[in-house]
């Protein structure tokens, strides 16, 4: 039992959390900075301070923070229940949508995280093929499992295709079933396919790797090969999906995957995440049609949430609506436009990586291409950056600008003027 406070000291809720939490956080967000609420698109900390908010939820809340039409159905949801361990229409709603919006979606299975998404397509690939190994690229962030915490941030990467654990407990038998290749390096790709062909059952990827896209011609060499090799194509768009266009990375990047993970998005900022794909493969998480031997089981007490569905499929409405993606783009744009043009007058290095919609500094004079491109930039001057930026009232990501939807011109004035007066002071701190 914890001794009750003197008198004379309240703790601080940094105090508080450092007594109760590992790390003094949720093991997310710098545990620094205590968000208290958020409303469009500004968030204002415990301490009253306001800032524009580029972290948006690392991503779910694209439409902004408590979106009077979001806040309206999940009101409406509640006062008929929060959840139920049983199909629900809205659940049903959303998946329909899922599949009229994603190429490669004929079938959804929900679950609550984008992680669980990605960690039961992986499950799913193998039951599918029979083959065990997983093939992923080196800072490809695909959750929490044994499997996605393989070569996710190496500080002193391996020679491909060994696989190195990002993280203690981690069994050697999983990282022996990982082959781990270096993103948007198409020959390399290939060529490890091709050896291991028999034995890999996915291909796991993230088409925007992080901040970084695709080189032309990298996916669908990617879809190619693991069609003619019998291998299944997992492309990751719990980041992009319904992001970079209303049909996710498959629509922008015009290749369709046989399976792809969701999340963010499409749970309107309420825990919800799903896999979705081909019938054949989705098949293996019915037992009675797949057979006891290959039945993929999956069950999750929140997994199709009525609540999370509704602000999902809210959401979903506000994004289909004339002009939406163009104004995000745009704001984008602006932003990347602002950020080359005052690193160049300041004199930083600098490459701006990514698409309008989710893009960053990386502070190099070297092309980013991959993974060891985007750590090779100074990471001092990305975090004083940072720094800079927050004091100046914008709040971002370690590694990313999220664009939202509900950004105004007064926002945008505010982070112009901020990136200008960073780049102005990065290199006199």
């Amino acid at each position: 039992m914890q001794r009750a406070n003197s008198p004379d000291h309240s703790p601080s809720i940094f105090e508080r959390a450092d007594r109760v939490l590992p790390g003094g956080g949720f093991g997310n967000f710098d545990p620094g900075i205590f968000i208290a609420r958020g409303k469009g698109s500004r968030v204002w900390d415990t301490e009253g301070k306001e800032y524009v908010d580029f972290l948006i939820g690392s991503g779910p809340m694209l439409i902004g923070h408590c979106h009077p039409e979001v806040v309206e159905v999940v009101n409406r949801q509640m006062q008929s229940g929060q959840t139920f361990f049983a199909n629900n229409p809205q659940g049903l709603e959303l998946a329909e949508e899922i599949v009229t919006s994603v190429a490669c979606a004929e079938q959804v299975r929900f679950v609550s995280t984008g992680g669980e998404a990605d960690m039961y397509a992986m499950r799913l690939a193998r039951a599918f093929t029979g083959r065990d190994k997983i093939m992923k690229f080196e800072g490809g962030y695909h959750g929490m499992s044994g499997e996605a915490l393989m070569s996710l941030f190496p500080t002193a990467p391996a020679d491909y295709p060994n696989a190195i654990p990002d993280s203690a407990g981690i069994p050697a038998s999983v990282r022996d079933n990982m082959l781990i290749a270096p993103y948007n390096d198409c020959a390399y790709a290939l060529d490890l396919i091709e050896k291991h062909a028999q034995d890999i059952a996915c291909v796991i990827v993230e088409p925007l790797q992080r901040i970084v896209p695709p080189a032309p011609g990298f996916l669908e060499a990617l879809r190619q090969a693991t069609h003619e090799h019998g291998i299944v194509l997992i492309f990751d768009e719990v980041v992009t999906g319904y992001r970079l266009a209303y049909g996710g990375a498959q629509e922008h990047y015009k290749v369709v995957p046989d399976l792809c993970t969701l999340g963010k998005i499409i749970g309107g900022g309420l825990p919800l995440a799903a896999v979705a794909g081909r019938p054949d493969i989705m098949v293996h998480f019915d037992k009675i049609k797949a057979g006891a031997d290959k039945f993929t089981l999956q069950i999750g007490t929140l997994s199709g949430n009525p609540l999370a569905s509704a602000a999902g499929l809210k959401t979903m409405e506000i994004l289909r609506r004339p002009g939406v993606y163009e104004k995000i783009r745009a704001h984008g744009h602006t932003i990347i436009a602002a950020l080359q043009e005052h690193l160049s007058a300041a004199g930083v290095p600098h490459q701006v990586v990514g698409d309008p919609v989710l893009f960053d500094v990386v502070f190099t004079d070297s092309p980013v291409v991959d993974y060891r491109g985007s750590i090779s930039g100074d990471a001092s001057l990305e975090q004083r950056f940072n720094q800079l930026m927050r004091e100046q009232g914008v709040l971002k990501p370690a590694t990313k600008f999220y664009v939202s939807l509900a950004l105004t011109a007064n926002d945008m004035d505010q982070t112009l003027a901020a990136i200008k007066y960073s780049a102005e002071h990065l290199l006199s701190g």
